[in-house]
């Protein structure tokens, strides 16, 4: 039976290192020493990194005190449970050390003592601060287009033409549906999809004082807890549209939107024998003009939303696509990044993710996290390390009005436009967006 409770003399320790030289493992020299198997595993560790000057024993608490007067047995075991299964915190490995007869009548550490040794050892999680994006406060509408409701409904099967997933996009104040878009067999709408949407909305309705969204990916940085604007929130703010983000799930928040997409979807698809995109489209449509101009409405006293708000016909706020790059102002931008401040874990290869891109500031950094704010002025990126004594400056990427533009910008520059047959999900937008431009036919 291995010894228990007892500490090992230079002897030994050098004979666990001989023994490992001699390719024995762990198992095989406890059994033949008489020791614990982690005993033997602590010293032979020592001896694999240190060589004979890493067996001699430094009795009395560590330098840095996290679980220093605990035995060594016992802080080796908490190691290697913690490098074994990473998902286990304190709690669970102080429980683990209960039921281990071999400490049965040991006072064990607490909690935060196993945190602090787990800190200490390097074994902690790293975990990025928590920065909100800056937005305004969400407020009550007081007149038509101050705030539109925009989302996709989840996909739903049509017959012949397989999974369609709807955009809606409703204002808040008047009720008024001011843009309904499909988008066939989608893992769900891209960033181009929601554009298109919205472009034909602006064109229709003028544009928004602001909008509000909910944290789909698309919108919304969610892999991080400093999230960054994504491309669709950027090209907003250059559009002088604000952003808000609902701060509760639906449907406590973003009913109205809710709803509209069960009554859109009753009204234009639900028994319906639509047979290709065209007709999906015209369907749709044609129930936003019965809905919007017809169709009695509840929370309106029974009457339609343009009927009881014929001010909602456009915000007045002009919009047109030719008209598009003019109307971004990439100051807007500048002063929105200004606000911000992002915190990012530089990888083992010197790079960190913003955004959609990625930024190499050098293997002297990896695995550093950096404090990111951005200088209007240079329109740079300025990282601070962990230890604030060196500021680093990026030039950013992406931020030009032909990045925030997408598949708009390169439409506006062709005098001629050819589409390929049969039509991609992709020139299905195109054509849409080429039949909006002023004087346009195909």
């Amino acid at each position: 039976m291995a010894r228990r409770g007892q500490t090992t003399n230079l002897a030994e320790r050098i004979e666990i290192g001989e023994r490992w030289q001699a390719d024995q493992k762990d198992p095989e020299i406890a059994v033949a020493m008489n020791l614990r198997v982690w005993t033997v595993r602590k010293w032979r560790r020592k001896y694999q990194k240190q060589g004979r000057c890493g067996l001699d024993s430094r009795m009395g608490r560590p330098r840095t005190g996290a679980l220093g007067q605990s035995p060594p047995e016992l802080r080796d075991i908490v190691r290697d449970m913690r490098q074994a299964h990473p998902g286990w915190g304190p709690i669970t490995i102080r429980t683990e050390l209960e039921d281990m007869s071999h400490f049965t009548g040991l006072k064990l550490p607490s909690r935060a003592r196993i945190a602090a040794f787990l800190k200490q050892e390097g074994l902690t999680r790293k975990y990025e601060r928590h920065v909100e994006l800056p937005q305004p406060q969400a407020a009550d509408p007081q007149r038509a287009h101050e705030e539109w409701e925009m989302d996709a409904q989840g996909a739903i099967k049509v017959p012949e033409l397989g999974r369609v997933s709807v955009i809606n996009i409703i204002d808040l104040f008047s009720r008024v549906k001011v843009g309904s878009l499909p988008c066939l067999n989608p893992a769900h709408p891209s960033t181009p999809d929601y554009q298109l949407a919205l472009r034909q909305a602006f064109v229709d309705y003028g544009l928004p004082q602001r909008i509000s969204l909910d944290h789909d990916s698309v919108f919304f940085d969610n892999a991080h807890a400093s999230p960054f604007p994504s491309l669709l929130h950027l090209w907003l703010i250059a559009l002088g549209v604000e952003v808000r983000f609902i701060d509760e799930r639906p449907p406590a928040a973003h009913s109205v939107i809710e709803r509209g997409h069960q009554t859109m979807s009753q009204q234009a698809i639900a028994g319906q024998h639509i047979s290709n995109e065209v007709a999906l489209h015209q369907s749709l449509a044609a129930r936003l003009d019965f809905l919007n101009t017809r169709y009695p409405s509840r929370s309106l006293a029974g009457q339609p939303p343009l009927i009881a708000h014929p001010e909602a016909r456009h915000s007045g706020r002009l919009y047109r696509l030719e008209w598009e790059e003019d109307l971004l102002d990439m100051q807007r931008v500048y002063d929105y990044l200004a606000k911000g401040r992002w915190f990012r874990r530089v990888g083992p290869v010197g790079v960190f993710s913003l955004g959609h891109y990625r930024y190499a500031v050098g293997r002297t950094f990896s695995n550093q996290t950096f404090e990111v704010t951005f200088d209007s002025q240079t329109l740079e990126f300025v990282c601070l390390p962990a230890d604030g004594r060196e500021k680093i400056r990026i030039p950013t990427k992406g931020l030009t009005k032909s990045a925030l533009m997408g598949e708009l910008s390169p439409l506006m520059a062709c005098p001629v436009y050819q589409l390929a047959l049969p039509f991609s999900p992709s020139a299905w937008r195109e054509m849409m967006l080429a039949n909006e431009l002023t004087g346009t036919t195909l």
